[in-house]
């Protein structure tokens, strides 16, 4: 017997029992976190690499032989499948998955703060600006997913993180019940998903993309605004004629400060005809994001939104070549500022550990009173104190000429970030100087 299978369980335990192992595999047991019918979910220690872990034991015997012993099979099997594969800063990470007798078990991040399910209720709601920017990061992961071929299926505020308190940092995780794309052309399995998050299709077992996902977040972010569900059914049978049958009452009729950008939204992406939804994650996150600069939502918060960084991040050539997960990190180790005009950013001869990109407005570069440059947004500034080790003083002053926000990244912070967050700054600042070394010799050149 290897040392895994002498640390696991040797046969599902009664859930009355309240024994917990010392181990799972490597992983040290520190407590129990939660369990359901067929798992139970530890907090762990792994040793190896330094972290706590939560890992979940499927006992996949619970399910017997009939249709819902392989529904749960199916389940563990898909979910372990995806080890490694959904690396996104908002999707739990599955680290490893393990098969044994008697019991089967997932690794997984830990991710401490519990779902989003006790702010589904009217007297814990949270504030509109919130609920926007995470259902907005929701659709940013999901969408990395669905480029992966992965429709999750089974969206609802359980399976929705939050990564800190007083954050709008989300993980979804439980990917389960996910169908991959080389299995859209078939019907979902019965027994999958939430009828009160399922969609039309959903209920009615016909083929399923990407959109099913679309309409169950559109259930959320309604559940999120107001506290309810948009349907009350009695029972699972009255639910699901609601769903194919009913229009919902907007948010606003249950919570009055509701704007109706945001009503217009849930509508959208709750919308009975799978042609009438928003067709893109891309289409869903620009709505979002349009409707918290929106001057009802934006004047709810004095910080620039995560939502709004990131699409400025991304609408910039600068960040063209950034991957999804390393716009996040950029927004992660920067800070942003607006500046009024003639605000001096950086001075000559100051000492300097960072570096600036614009995100709005212009800025003047001079030295010793004579124009060098006028940059504009989406250029870089202070570069030089990051590409060059011999020597960070400044070499010239940069100041604003207009209304302007500003990014600033530490060079120590850069410096610690992913291999691959450094390597696509390395290519952008190598492209704007080769662009620079180009303009200045078609100078030359014209002299």
């Amino acid at each position: 017997m290897s040392p895994v299978d002498a640390q696991m369980p040797a046969r599902p335990p009664n859930r009355n029992e309240r024994t917990i192992p010392e181990y799972i595999g490597k992983y040290q047991v520190m407590r129990k976190l939660g369990d359901g019918a067929t798992s139970e979910v530890f907090l762990c220690h792994d040793e190896f690499a330094k972290r706590d872990v939560a890992v979940k034991v499927v006992y996949l015997d619970r399910g017997g032989d009939g249709v819902d012993g392989r529904v749960h099979r199916k389940l563990f099997v898909t979910e372990a499948s995806l080890a490694g594969k959904l690396a996104h800063p908002h999707i739990v990470q599955i680290f490893d998955a393990v098969v044994a007798e008697g019991a089967s078990y997932i690794v997984m991040e830990y991710v401490p703060c519990g779902t989003l399910e006790p702010f589904c209720t009217p007297e814990n709601l949270l504030p509109l600006d919130k609920v926007v920017e995470i259902v907005f990061k929701c659709t940013r992961a999901l969408d990395f997913a669905h480029r992966l071929g992965i429709t999750h299926r089974d969206i609802k505020p359980t399976n929705i993180l939050l990564a800190a308190e007083d954050s709008t940092d989300i993980k979804i995780c439980d990917f389960g019940a996910a169908i991959m794309a080389s299995a859209r052309d078939t019907t979902q399995v019965t027994g999958i998903g939430s009828p009160a998050y399922m969609s039309p299709q959903q209920v009615r077992e016909q083929p399923l993309d990407h959109r099913t996902d679309v309409y169950s977040l559109g259930v959320v972010m309604y559940q999120l605004l107001t506290g309810a569900l948009p349907y009350q059914g009695k029972n699972n049978f009255s639910m699901m004629y609601q769903i194919t049958s009913v229009e919902p009452p907007p948010p606003s009729s249950h919570r009055k400060d509701v704007p109706a950008a945001l009503d217009a939204i849930v509508h959208k992406a709750m919308a009975k005809d799978v042609e009438a939804r928003y067709q893109t994650w891309e289409e869903f996150s620009i709505a979002l994001a349009e409707a918290l600069r929106s001057r009802a939502l934006a004047e709810r918060t004095q910080e620039v939104a995560d939502s709004e960084k990131f699409s400025t991040l991304r609408a910039m050539p600068f960040f063209g070549e950034f991957t999804d997960a390393e716009l996040w990190e950029v927004l992660r180790i920067s800070t942003w500022q607006d500046a009024g005009p003639g605000r001096i950013v950086i001075k000559e001869g100051d000492a300097g550990d960072f570096f600036c990109i614009l995100a709005a407005g212009e800025v003047k570069v001079t030295k010793k009173q004579k124009l060098l440059n006028i940059l504009s947004t989406g250029e870089c500034f202070g570069e030089m104190a990051y590409l060059s080790r011999s020597t960070n003083e400044r070499s010239a002053d940069v100041s604003t000429m207009s209304p302007s926000r500003i990014i600033t990244i530490r060079c120590e912070d850069l410096e610690n970030a992913s291999d691959a967050c450094r390597h696509r700054f390395d290519r952008a600042f190598m492209d704007i100087l080769v662009e620079r070394l180009t303009l200045a010799n078609n100078r030359l050149t014209a002299v």
